[in-house]
């Protein structure tokens, strides 16, 4: 597949109008329960197994690597390539992009980019699933409205059509046949850690480390830098563009949101692969975009323009 052929919709958003509003999703609301509550069950584990049993050399690159992975699939599959069409890829990449994403836990490729296509839409404002503007009155509503934007809003999601926000993808067969088979990524993201743990180190020990953090704590840490960027990024921070939201800029989360961070960058220039728009600033995504494209693994890369980019305007 080719992310140039979807519709010329590189970038673009669902038309600005009135918010489809609908009653809560039940069934959305129970899998939140198992989004949050197991990764979370399962971070509480591995410290209490490293209390034990301690936390080891293969521990820890498990950790990094399937965290690397993990956060690349989100931040340049989930995101950039299927949410703004920031380049395109053929069915290979499209596949590895979708399988690295949707181990990550945080919902199916579908569903994951009709929530940031809405996002994009409607951002701080009514509709937006997940601004953390302040709820209800009195001294609390500025902590509830953060917390609303960072998990909060997951058991809230609304029952809506989910094809309406991200019709490309529902239209790309072999998108939606790896959306099919979500849950089989994500268990497919907890087995790998444990078969490696198990390979490198003999032990059953060395398999349950690598189930609890290269799984389960790896699941959690993103998860939580991931909403970050919603909540901390729309509320601190700085605005080096003008844009009609609240997005802002986090540095000290950058590494760990591999450039995502970059939030009002993003929110400026939405349709760009880069969200480097200075010399200084680190976007570890963007490498990886770039080092494909010089690979001929990914094309049609949208970079910043640099005129555009110092003069500061608004796309």
């Amino acid at each position: 597949m080719s992310a140039a052929a979807a519709g010329q919709a590189v970038g673009r958003e669902p038309e600005k109008g009135k918010p489809e509003v609908g009653e809560i999703d039940a069934g959305a609301r129970r899998f939140a329960y198992v989004t949050v509550g197991v990764p979370t069950s399962g971070a509480v584990a591995a410290v209490v197994f490293a209390m034990r049993y301690g936390f080891s050399r293969v521990d820890f690159a498990l950790l990094a690597g399937m965290y690397a992975v993990t956060s690349l699939g989100i931040e340049g599959g989930f995101h950039r390539f299927f949410s703004h069409r920031s380049f395109s890829a053929k069915p290979v990449m499209t596949s590895l992009w979708a399988i690295a994403g949707s181990m990550a836990a945080q919902g199916p490729v579908v569903f994951w980019v009709a929530i940031h296509r809405q996002h994009h839409a409607f951002t701080d404002r009514e509709g937006d699933p997940h601004s953390p503007r302040p709820l209800g009155q009195g001294r609390l509503a500025r902590l509830r409205g953060l917390w609303h934007g960072h998990a909060g809003w997951l058991f809230k999601v609304r029952r809506q059509n989910w094809a309406r926000l991200a019709p490309d993808l529902v239209r790309n067969r072999l998108v939606m046949r790896l959306n099919q088979y979500y849950v089989g990524w994500v268990l497919l993201g907890l087995a790998l850690p444990t078969l490696l743990g198990w390979l490198l180190t003999g032990t059953v020990r060395g398999a349950v480390g690598g189930l609890l953090w290269g799984g389960l704590a790896r699941i959690f840490l993103l998860d939580h830098v991931t909403w970050s960027v919603n909540s901390i990024g729309h509320t601190l921070g700085n605005r080096p563009y003008r844009t009609r939201d609240g997005s802002r800029n986090v540095p000290p989360l950058v590494p760990f949101s591999v450039g995502g961070a970059w939030h009002n960058n993003h929110h400026a220039r939405p349709s760009l692969a880069h969200n480097r728009h200075g010399f200084w600033q680190f976007d570890p995504t963007g490498t990886v975009i770039r080092v494909l494209d010089k690979l001929g693994l990914v094309s049609d890369v949208r970079y910043p323009d640099r005129k555009t980019v110092k003069g500061k305007g608004v796309a």
